[in-house]
């Protein structure tokens, strides 16, 4: 991205810098560059391990902006809450598009270098289980692959024990006024979030209202596309991790595509969608 100001006069750049220059020293662009270690002689490698690494990239971005939004709900911020919603929108579309590049893989294409994998595995993504976190979606067994790195294990015990953002949301619901149950706004924050009836309830409400253009609809369609875009990451990972490896235990041990399965079936912020079938 350039930063002339366009109709001014033409000037050239500056090309002489005493060290790196002020773009590499912001964006660390020779660190990142020299990330991949390839362990095959397979050219299709590279664009594994790249993607991989990019998809890490967008996690950082999208915990960074999910916890915004936690910190903003607990402040009773609602438009940051909101724009840092928005914005982890944008994100998670670009995250699901970096499964295009491996999207078309066959069998044969990845047991190429799929060796190189060794025992790792996806589910091992600390940064994913941050995410995964954020959502409600909780098990402290998720820190036991991490034991042995203390400042990645430490991270993931504290969001272990924070409110999630949907934590935070039904806080706010409750002191608006909204009859969110005390087992659920005083549950322990280590478990995974499990659907309420009650929730189910106000949300129901919410979506009632005559007034269809209420902060708090607003919120929930928010959070329902945030919803969207997860199950889409989820449903498109299933589909290439079918495409290239079939009905195969994953790398790690994982149950590969049955686990998967099973992860595409579930909603998060589960009552923001039975409660549509109520209104």
């Amino acid at each position: 991205m350039s930063d002339v100001t366009p109709g001014a006069p033409e000037e050239a750049p500056h090309l002489d810098f005493a060290g790196t220059t002020p773009y590499e020293d912001y964006v660390q662009a020779d660190v990142l560059t020299h990330l991949q270690h390839l362990r095959s002689d397979d050219p299709g490698e590279m664009v594994f391990l790249v993607t991989t690494q990019v998809m890490e990239l967008w996690f950082t971005v999208i915990v960074h902006e999910w916890e915004t939004a936690a910190h903003a709900l607990r402040r009773d911020d609602l438009p940051a809450a909101m724009a840092a919603l928005k914005r982890s929108t944008y994100e998670l579309e670009s995250l699901n598009a970096s499964w295009r590049p491996l999207a078309q893989l066959t069998p044969a294409q990845f047991n190429a270098y799929r060796s190189a994998l060794g025992e790792g595995s996806g589910f091992q993504s600390a940064m994913y289980r941050r995410m995964e976190f954020l959502l409600g979606d909780k098990s402290a067994s998720m820190l036991v692959p991490h034991r042995g790195a203390p400042r990645v294990h430490g991270e993931l015990e504290k969001a272990l024990q924070e409110p999630s953002v949907y934590d935070e949301v039904l806080s706010l619901l409750a002191r608006r006024g909204h009859a969110v149950p005390d087992a659920v706004l005083n549950r322990d924050l280590a478990q995974k979030y499990e659907a309420s009836p009650e929730v189910e309830a106000v949300w129901t409400a919410v979506y009632a209202a005559a007034d269809q253009d209420t902060e708090l609809v607003r919120l929930g369609e928010a959070l329902t596309d945030v919803g969207e875009l997860v199950w889409r990451w989820r449903n498109d990972h299933l589909v290439a991790t079918r495409r290239a490896m079939g009905s195969k235990v994953g790398t790690g041990g994982s149950a590969g595509v049955s686990w998967l399965e099973k992860r595409a079936t579930k909603n998060v912020f589960p009552e923001l969608w039975t409660a549509r079938s109520h209104v």
